[in-house]
């Protein structure tokens, strides 16, 4: 009876003609590779940190994104370059994984690679480099974990107030992390919690509903209640109307034809409607159309539809109401049907919304981000999703260490004192390693406006005098406990930005050839497979970008960014 019926990038990828030259060896190979890598960190470094700058995106039709969120930058720009995608990559699993930490994984792991490169112009072999780099990696991890500490729910906000702190001003800051706050201790999990944004007011006209709110939802039939009390909710996932036939072929020969066959089809909806009101329903949500006649009959019956409602709507009403989807009026009964306390229309400007509240129990609620402007608000949203996500994570796993670039200072002064027991070359790596991480710090400080050296100078006096929670405050520029003033970040964050990045940059030091395929893919096992175009050739000069001072030669920059 009910017949049934995601976010593009901003730019499509750009193909390159495959180069004449068929491959590439050793150090031709890896600095093209660690050229590549460090280009798309560098895209993303300025974004990082509280007063991380925004960019701004433009694809073919104009249209413009706005935004500091490492991943979603990388996941709209154009990387030609495989290794470059390599680092896109890692983008994708800190994000998927733990919702933060992007940015901080991407910038580490083209410092990393930098710094391995002046290994290499030394004469260090990469494969040393790399067992250094692994060395130094598992040190770092015992190190934070010596370093974590536990968390009260009571100070999820300061996490909170921690990712957004630089993103928008402090009234809204405080504001938004109390939201995402209660949302979570309502909801426990990010699946619970629906977030959806709508252009027009301000940031505090954010609003927190515990229940539902369906966007664009509104009544398909003028005459049909606005509100209903103790809904008895009914949830359809095909299309309200007579099943389509699949290579049917009607010949109607006559205008009593005609009539009789929509005379049967009338009736044929109206039996449903009718089923639907016998089972005590008097409100339907439909994820797809409801035919006009039904709509008519519902209306007659007294019930509230909403018809196209979205994915992520219809399955938070179904966890909120207890309601079970069904497909076929044949499976409507009152067993089915699922409970609110109040349903209702209202209105934002001149669109409509739909609210879905009263249970008893709320373990759904929904977030309607407000902004002053479409990108605003859009941008929020997406800020809001990464949020509730470490919030999730940090309710379960309450560990977490000092922001601010005091981890990494403390880890890069451990290491440095490591190092010193190693008896071999990859004590050298290990100190690279131990140079790489201080990145952190110096982009927060970079971005917020200070100086770079003196920050830098200052935090590794602070810890080598003991102060292992030392970092930097932005909102005034100076050194503090961060712990203390509510800076802190979740552990798996940290962990998973960590390992991503060594990850990645062992994998690219580990590249000796590159060989251009001659037909189509390479035949490769699928999880091994570089899903990229092939390698454009070596741009002008880009062997020696980083042979004395380290950076990059911008001209370069397009032959492996578009």
């Amino acid at each position: 009876m009910f017949q049934p019926q995601q976010n593009e990038p901003i730019s499509e990828p750009i193909s390159e003609p495959i180069s004449e030259k068929e491959q590439y060896t050793g150090q031709d190979a890896r600095r093209m590779n660690i050229l590549a890598a460090r280009i798309v960190s560098e895209a993303v470094r300025s974004t990082l940190g509280p007063k991380g700058m925004d960019k701004m995106l433009v694809d073919k039709t104009k249209d413009v994104a706005l935004t500091d969120n490492g991943a979603l930058i990388l996941s709209l720009i154009n990387v030609k370059h495989p290794a470059g995608k390599m680092i896109v990559e890692i983008a994708k699993t800190v994000k998927s994984e733990v919702g933060d930490g992007t940015t901080t994984a991407v910038v580490l792991a083209g410092e990393l690679l930098k710094k391995a490169e002046e290994l290499m112009d030394q004469g260090i072999h990469p494969a040393l480099i790399t067992d250094g780099f692994e060395i130094a990696r598992k040190e770092a991890v015992g190190y934070l974990d010596e370093l974590k500490f536990e968390i009260k729910e009571s100070d999820l906000r300061n996490v909170a107030a921690t990712i957004l702190h630089g993103k928008v001003v402090k009234k809204d800051v405080d504001y938004l992390a109390d939201i995402a706050v209660n949302a979570i201790k309502i909801g426990k999990e990010k699946d619970n919690i629906y977030i959806n944004y709508r252009p027009g007011g301000n940031i505090q006209s954010t609003d927190l509903i515990k229940g539902v709110m369906i966007d664009l939802g509104k009544r398909v039939h003028p005459s049909m209640p606005k509100t209903v009390k103790d809904a008895k909710v009914l949830l359809i996932d095909k299309e309200f109307d007579i099943k389509k036939m699949d290579k049917a072929k009607i010949e109607i020969r006559d205008p009593q034809s005609m009539s009789a066959f929509a005379e049967y089809r009338e009736k044929i909806l109206k039996i449903a409607v009718d089923m639907i009101a016998r089972s005590g329903a008097n409100v339907v949500f439909c994820k797809k159309n409801i035919a006009d006649v039904a709509m008519f009959y519902l209306a007659k019956a007294g019930i509230l539809a909403v018809r196209d409602v979205e994915e992520d709507a219809f399955k938070m009403l179904s966890k909120y109401t207890g309601a079970t989807v069904v497909s076929n009026a044949n499976d409507v009964s009152p067993s089915v049907l699922g409970y609110a306390g109040f349903v209702e229309e209202s209105r934002i400007g001149l669109e409509e919304l739909m609210y879905v509240t009263g249970s008893s129990d709320p373990k759904v609620v929904s977030i309607l981000i407000r902004g002053g402007s479409e990108k605003i608000a859009l941008e929020i949203k997406r800020r809001m999703e990464d949020l509730i996500q470490v919030l999730s994570r940090a309710q379960r796993e309450k560990d977490v260490v000092a922001g601010g670039g005091a981890v990494e200072m403390e880890i890069s002064k451990r290491l440095r004192s490591f190092a010193r027991k190693l008896k071999d070359k990859k004590q050298l790596a290990v100190n690279a390693f131990a140079d790489a991480v201080e990145v952190i710090p110096k982009s927060i400080a970079y971005n917020g406006g200070l100086d770079t050296i003196n920050v830098l100078v200052k935090l590794r006096a602070e810890h080598v005098n003991g102060r292992e929670r030392a970092g930097l405050d932005l909102r005034d520029g100076e050194i503090k406990d961060t712990s203390k003033c509510g800076i802190v970040e979740h552990l798996s964050v940290k962990k998973q930005a960590l390992e991503s990045a060594v990850g990645v940059a062992n994998m690219i030091l580990r590249i000796d050839d590159v060989l251009i395929s001659k037909g189509g893919r390479t035949k490769l096992p699928a999880a091994r497979q570089m899903q990229a175009p092939p390698m454009p050739p070596t741009p002008p000069g880009a062997m020696d970008f980083a042979a004395k001072d380290g950076k990059i030669d911008l001209r370069h920059v397009e032959s492996i960014l578009k």
